[in-house]
Parts: structure tokens; sequence; C-alpha cells
């Protein structure tokens, strides 16, 4: 009853608000759609998702559009772990440099819009610096979420107790293995919540990178709403799907934190 609490019962809660408001919302929008004599056409939308031919499946748009977002917010998360992780460590060095550096950094990140710093990216240094669009998508979202998740390291290393360094120095390990193997484990033990939470956040900000052509699921979702003219049918059925990634991430994040917590 205890793992069903702190693990599913959360989840449940949450799942059953949304299957609510959802239920909810579609009344208005099939109230509103009666209105305006719009036919709902949702027997064609599995022939987006899924299609069959030659006694084979095959996954159709919006499953393609979805590997390539899974892909970049992926590689993304791992950007975003290694540059938030540096930035924190500089700004709590005694670096002079690497303090003004990192806080210069975070500020700007912070107090700019992703949408100019896409295009930033894209218009102005990709083409000085050679970046492909892929790669340039992931630079961004892994600047942009570092910023955020660098703040959330720093913390979680500023509220560790001294004396789990002393313990490392009395032990004899390198400074790396002392990070390696007592530190960190530790500090994202403390900040798993918060970097869920970031990494949620990172794979809804990829949507925005359909601005530079790259075929995620929004750009797929929006070239299909532009062959089909079914605007409500297909956007639902993108919004369920990343509804679907953040609530699978946030319930992993549950059960890691009850493992981690039950381990120690």
């Amino acid at each position: 009853m205890n793992y069903f609490t702190r693990i599913f019962a959360p989840v449940l809660s949450a799942t059953l608000q949304i299957v609510l408001l959802s239920l909810g919302l579609f009344w208005v929008l099939d109230s509103g759609a009666q209105a305006m004599n719009y036919q709902w056409q949702w027997d064609r939308v599995p022939d987006f998702i899924f299609f069959y031919e030659d006694g084979e499946w095959f996954p159709a748009e919006l499953i393609e559009g979805l590997l390539v977002t899974l892909q970049i917010s992926a590689i993304s998360a791992i950007a975003t772990l290694a540059i938030a992780l540096v930035t924190a460590l500089l700004r709590l060095s005694n670096s002079i440099v690497g303090k003004t550096i990192s806080t210069l950094y975070i500020e700007l990140i912070r107090n700019t819009p992703l949408l100019v710093q896409i295009y930033l990216l894209y218009f102005v240094f990709g083409p000085f610096l050679g970046l492909e669009r892929f790669t340039t998508a992931v630079l961004a979202l892994a600047l942009f979420q570092g910023a955020y998740t660098a703040e959330i390291l720093r913390s979680g290393l500023i509220n560790l107790p001294k004396g789990q360094f002393e313990a490392c120095k009395t032990l004899g390990l390198s400074q790396f293995n002392s990070y390696r193997y007592v530190v960190l484990p530790q500090v994202i033990r403390k900040t798993l919540p918060s970097l869920t939470n970031e990494l949620v956040s990172l794979v809804k900000n990829s949507s925005i990178v359909s601005v530079m052509a790259i075929f995620d699921l929004t750009t797929e979702g929006r070239n299909i709403v532009s062959d089909t003219a079914m605007p409500f049918e297909i956007w639902f059925t993108v919004a369920a799907i990343y509804l679907m990634i953040t609530l699978s991430l946030s319930a992993l994040s549950a059960w890691l934190e009850y493992r981690m917590h039950n381990a120690h």
C-alpha cells in the first residue's frame, strides 16, 4: 500500500484529472463543431500513426515525427546535464573567470526567449560554424535547458553536507572519483524531482525546433493538417502523444525516487 501510495497514486490522480479535463474540453469543442457543421474524421487518424502495406505494418508520419522528437530530446538531455554540471561547478569554483562566464551564460539564456536563441543559432552562428539543422536544434535546447538545470545542480551541491567532501579526502579519493561515486549520486537523488521537471520542459520545448524545418512530431502534425484540413483531430492526437511522454517521465521519476529512498 505504501508503494502504491508513493508511486502510482499521484500518477493515477493526475491522469484522472487530465482525462476528466480532456472529456470536458472535448465536449465543448464537439458542441462548437456541431454549431459550425464540422464533420469529425477520427477514423482517418490511425492512418497517420501506422499503415498496413504488403502484409506488414509501417510507421506513418506521426510516429516518424515522434522518433525524431525522442532522438532530439534524448541527445539534448545528455548535453544539458553536461553543460549544467560544468556551469554549476564553475559558479562554485574560486575562479573569477569561471564564475563570470557561467553567470553571464545563465543570465543571458534565462532572460532571452528560446525562439530568439534558435533563430540566432540557426541563421547566424549555425552557418558560420557549419552546424546542421539537427545539431543546431540539439545545441539550442541544451544551452537553454542547461542554464536552468545548472541552478538546480548548484543548489544541490551547496546543500550537500561539507562532511561528505571531507570524507572523500580522508579516503584518498581523487576529485573526479569523489564527484562520481559520492557527491553526484547524492545531488541527483535530492534534485531528482526538479531534474524531471526540466526534462519534461525539454521535451515540450523540443516542439519549437519545428521552425527550423526539422520533421519532428509538431512539424509532421502541421504538415498533415495542411494536407487534410483536420486541425482538431491531428492536434489533439499530437497533444495526447506529448502527454503520454511527459506522464511516462513523471512516473519513471517517481519510481526512481522511491527506489533511491529505499536503497538508503
